[in-house]
């Protein structure tokens, strides 16, 4: 399997280093083409702002896409529908809705997303070519907790009861309104923070409804929008040892493609913040694999 990598400004010239604000990457990897990619010309001419759909137009072997673009990080959701059409209602719906897509057309490409990004929420098809949708459930509850809600033309109360006991959070029968389908995600991810808008640990307390971050009451001044978001994740976990990996898709929203001073960067700025309040260390090196909060 091959890859394509090229990156793009708005003006459709290609860019070298990282602008994640200006730039986007696009990789695709085909069954058929060796290297397939758009020049900065098409770039410019009709693809300023990227979506999968327009992806799929001009690639229809996709076997694995990755498109980044830099925004505010809205939370991702997955979809594993191998229904075109209803793929790109859901995709449509909650982009207006203001979440993040990732497309995947079976239970294979689903799984391979997974392995590339860290997503919020999966909606999740059962009858779906190669892996099946309960087989790629019953893998994800082997490692993962991350909230599946299973679309599912299956309406017998037996049906649902096994899909709840086999892992599922949520199930929604088609056919489905559209609604429906955007107030069972909203419960599904208010479950993800039940510790609600703020969350303390070692005299550090964060608070999402203000952006704030304050030690002892003193609060942090400067905080980015990641700044914020890697605290967040190692206050809500503290002890936890988050690879590089997963800090960096949780706070880019983005897929990670190995290149790791960005997010050592940012941890430093962190590191410099609170030592203007304190000298305590929060935030833990753990060699050869990533970090974690410190404090006890």
């Amino acid at each position: 399997m091959s890859y394509a990598l090229k990156k793009f400004n708005m003006n459709g010239m290609e860019m070298q280093g990282e602008n994640r604000l200006t730039s986007f990457c696009l990789v695709i990897s085909t069954h058929h083409s060796p290297y397939l990619s758009f020049t900065p010309a098409d770039i410019k001419k009709e693809y300023t702002i990227i979506s999968f759909r327009d992806i799929m137009k001009a690639v229809r072997n996709s076997v694995l896409y990755e498109y980044m673009v830099g925004g505010d990080g809205l939370e991702t959701i997955l979809i594993v529908e191998d229904d075109v059409h209803i793929n790109a209602m859901l995709a449509e719906a909650l982009t207006k809705a203001g979440y993040t897509c990732r497309q995947a057309y079976s239970g294979t490409e689903g799984r391979l997303v997974l392995e590339q990004q860290t997503c919020a929420l999966v909606l999740l098809d059962l009858m779906l070519p190669g892996m099946s949708g309960e087989e790629l459930l019953a893998e994800l509850r082997s490692r993962s907790g991350i909230p599946v809600i299973v679309l599912t033309a299956k309406d017998s109360l037996d049906e649902k009861i096994n899909l709840l006991v086999g892992g599922a959070d949520d199930y929604i029968t088609k056919p489905f309104e559209i609604k429906e389908v955007l107030a069972r995600i909203q419960v599904q991810l208010r479950h993800q923070h039940p510790e609600g808008t703020v969350v303390s640990c070692g005299g550090m307390t964060l608070d999402r409804e203000t952006f704030s971050v304050a030690i002892d009451g003193v609060e942090i001044s400067g905080i980015t929008r990641q700044e914020f978001a890697i605290l967040e994740l190692l206050l809500r976990h503290p002890g936890r040892v988050f690879s590089k990996e997963d800090i960096f898709e949780y706070a880019w929203q983005e897929a990670y493609m190995g290149e790791t001073k960005t997010l050592d960067v940012h941890i430093s700025n962190i590191r410099k913040k609170i030592k203007r309040i304190t000298d305590q260390e929060y935030i833990e090196t753990v060699w050869g694999i990533g970090y974690r909060l410190a404090a006890e």
